[in-house]
């Protein structure tokens, strides 16, 4: 990808040493790429990162596996310039919904208790506060739902395996039984399946976005400021 837009430096980071060589090897397909790109091994909840260095910061689906959410936002906004541009997203609210009902059903019946299989994720009005706590003058929240169809509740099952989204809690149940999970994907498919047999789980993803620093129109936070006039509506009537 050829250095476009003004960019003139791209700091890529992960906390996964396979992730960033993976990245690494990948440019180098790229002969024609002159942008200078920096490859860190790093936290989100403990950035690398000088305060006022970076003119946009983008976490794509990797914030939901924070311990602490603020204190990597509040992080996130230290590295950014006062212009700066905050962009993520984000799973949460109904993802995966139908799956986290089928296997409560499923251990119940056949553990007799539950245990979390799935990370806790925030709604969407817990993330707007989030922001504002970690001091964002003007977060904005969006939402998109992705439906994806599978052609069992196994295979999605395997398929959340495979993307390392499965549970990340550290008091959680290591094993998760043969007979369970396939009592998950009986129920899975007996509750939710299409009319053809396939499963359509839902994933919601929440985009978040910070456009610019609370000092460089700080008076958009004053309704005063929004809403006054000189002109008497009467007298327009």
């Amino acid at each position: 990808m050829p250095a476009a837009g003004g960019i003139e430096k791209l700091i890529m980071m992960d906390m996964s040493l396979d992730m960033v060589k993976h990245l690494k090897d990948t440019e180098q397909n790229y002969i024609e790429n002159k942008l200078e790109t920096l490859y860190i091994v790093g936290d989100e909840e403990f950035l690398p990162l000088k305060e006022n260095s970076l003119d946009l910061v983008v976490n794509s689906l990797g914030l939901h596996w924070t311990n602490d959410l603020p204190g990597a936002m509040i992080q996130c906004r230290l590295a950014l310039k006062p212009d700066g541009l905050f962009l993520a997203a984000i799973l949460g609210g109904e993802t995966l919904k139908e799956l986290r009902i089928a296997c409560t059903i499923a251990q119940l019946e056949r553990e007799g208790g539950i245990s979390p299989r799935m990370s806790p994720l925030a709604q969407v009005r817990d993330v707007g506060n989030l922001l504002t706590r970690a001091g964002f003058a003007l977060p904005g929240v969006d939402v998109e739902q992705y439906t994806v169809r599978y052609d069992s509740a196994l295979e999605l099952i395997e398929h959340l395996r495979t993307m390392g989204e499965t549970n990340a809690l550290l008091q959680r149940s290591n094993l998760l039984k043969r007979d369970t999970a396939l009592a998950t994907a009986a129920v899975y498919e007996s509750m939710f399946a299409a009319d053809d047999g396939k499963i359509l789980p839902l994933f919601r993803c929440h985009k978040l976005q910070h456009p610019w620093d609370g000092s460089v129109i700080s008076h958009l936070q004053y309704p005063d400021a929004l809403f006054t006039s000189s002109v008497s509506l009467i007298a327009m009537g």
